[in-house]
């Protein structure tokens, strides 16, 4: 494993330094290299070419457990130890490691407040469009602030609606409301539960629900748990792309957004709660 790792990495350093790190002769380190390869060795070789592909294909988001799970997809038999051992021979990593804080809307206002349905009991969403949970966060760009809704399908946690502008109006959810509606065309009935956020007890918004015949939910004052997975999305958007770029401009910001939720999240991102499946491959799955 030394003379692997020095081989590896003979790129980057001066392989004379390699070996006095790891008490070993250049001579030896040669002659290592000309040695002919053996089966564990090329399988082993194998499984690091494929580790780094999984690797650059999720920008640096996947740890172990997940890599093993998309390479035995791909017919790479390889338990997810072996898979950690590599990857630490490497010296590849998930970059996933920030903390991410949930951010709160402003539910100091007047407007109706509609009951707590949902109230956790997340066995309602037993099939698609059964049960949409909706929320807002802020991107930071170098221009300023850009603020995101999302809709997401709490069967599948596919995000069914998104959209993005420079103010939290209800334009803003309202937008996100009318993606997911126009994309699914969901059959009633349907449970949309959100906080008391004055973007989605307002009148115009209010109005768009019961147009559609969508039934509203609120969670309790302060009460994040009833948002879990939604607030558990924008924790996955937030460590795993925002925190490791800076935007300089609000251009920026939506394409990388659109790139994250379209191309990654929704169509290729294994999640665990799913048995490693991704949004997509559950919904076909759960409704064949």
């Amino acid at each position: 494993m030394k003379f692997a790792f020095i081989k590896d990495n003979r790129d980057r350093f001066d392989v004379e330094v390699l070996c006095a790190v790891f008490d070993v002769t250049p001579a030896g380190f040669y002659a290592w290299l000309k040695r002919p390869e053996s089966g564990r060795a090329a399988r082993a070789r194998e499984l690091c070419e494929q580790i780094r592909v999984v690797h650059r294909e999720v920008d640096g988001i996947y740890g172990s457990i997940k890599i093993a799970r998309e390479l035995r997809s791909r017919n790479h038999r390889a338990n997810r130890k072996t898979i950690a051992r590599l990857m630490a021979r490497m010296g590849i990593r998930s970059k996933v490691y920030r903390k991410f804080r949930v951010q709160t809307t402003d539910s100091d206002h007047v407007n109706p407040i509609a009951p707590n349905t949902l109230d956790q009991n997340f066995a309602l969403a037993d099939a698609p469009d059964k049960v949409w949970g909706a929320d807002i966060t802020c991107i930071e760009t170098d221009e300023g602030f850009l603020y995101l809704a999302g809709v997401m399908d709490l069967f599948s946690r596919r995000i069914v609606g998104w959209s993005m502008d420079d103010a939290m109006t209800t334009k803003l959810v309202g937008d996100a409301l009318s993606a997911a509606i126009s994309s699914r065309k969901p059959s009633l009935p349907l449970l949309h539960h959100s906080d008391r956020g004055v973007q989605y007890t307002s009148g115009r918004y209010r109005e768009l629900l019961e147009q559609h015949g969508i039934e509203p939910s609120m969670s309790r004052t302060g009460n994040c748990y009833d948002s879990a997975m939604v607030e558990s999305f924008w924790g996955k958007l937030k460590t795993e792309m925002v925190y490791h770029r800076r935007f300089k401009t609000k251009a920026e910001a939506r394409a990388a957004v659109f790139d994250y939720i379209e191309a990654f999240y929704n169509r290729m991102r294994l999640h665990a709660a799913l048995g490693y499946l991704s949004t997509e491959q559950i919904g076909v799955r759960r409704c064949g």
